[in-house]
């Protein structure tokens, strides 16, 4: 596997050896040991989440504040902007963000990592996303941060896509998302 920084040293684009053919391809999406021996990380994963989206969707800034989840993500069909935003007060990098690109084409997943705010938006028709995580989900300890926050100024992709009213398409939550000013963040 091949493990590339990002700007922030935490978060991983990791791109898998994929064996192809004229009868389509192969490649392992994960693999604990070489996961381990590649990244430097030895994590263990707890549970599956697969989301379907359409064009336009806007997922995120999501995190749980006690319980932080890593999670492993990749876009199994179509194409998505994934971001991952440093939540962690005491980190020299709080409030720096990264986005990749993530697609069915181009076989790539983003490692993010516990105390990290995740969120991506879906640039193709539609894009089913799957990831892996570090603990489960508890509703409890669900936090999130406006996806739009000026204080964060993410350069979310959104040029081109079909937006009703220019805006991407939010779930209640995330529309009703506080600005990180106001909102519960990691120490």
């Amino acid at each position: 596997m091949n493990v590339i920084p990002t700007a922030l040293p935490e978060v991983l684009i990791l791109e898998p050896k994929v064996f192809g053919d004229d009868r389509g391809f192969f490649f392992e999406s994960y693999n604990r040991k070489t996961f381990a021996a590649d990244t430097g990380l030895d994590v263990e994963f707890v549970q599956d989440n697969h989301s379907k989206s359409a064009q336009g969707v806007l997922r995120g800034l999501h995190y749980q504040l006690v319980k932080p989840q890593g999670k492993l993500v990749r876009a199994v069909t179509g194409t998505v902007w994934d971001v991952a935003v440093d939540l962690r007060r005491s980190s020299p990098r709080f409030k720096q963000w990264v986005g990749v690109e993530l697609s069915a084409e181009n076989q790539r997943l983003l490692w993010v990592p516990p105390g990290f705010g995740h969120g991506f938006v879906v640039l193709s028709e539609t894009a089913d996303f799957l990831y892996k995580t570090t603990d489960y989900w508890y509703a409890e300890h669900d936090r999130n941060v406006a996806w739009n926050d000026p204080e964060l100024a993410i350069a979310w992709p959104l040029e081109g896509l079909n937006l009703p009213g220019g805006q991407p398409n939010l779930a209640a939550k995330d529309a009703a998302a506080p600005r990180l000013a106001q909102a519960e963040v990691y120490d």
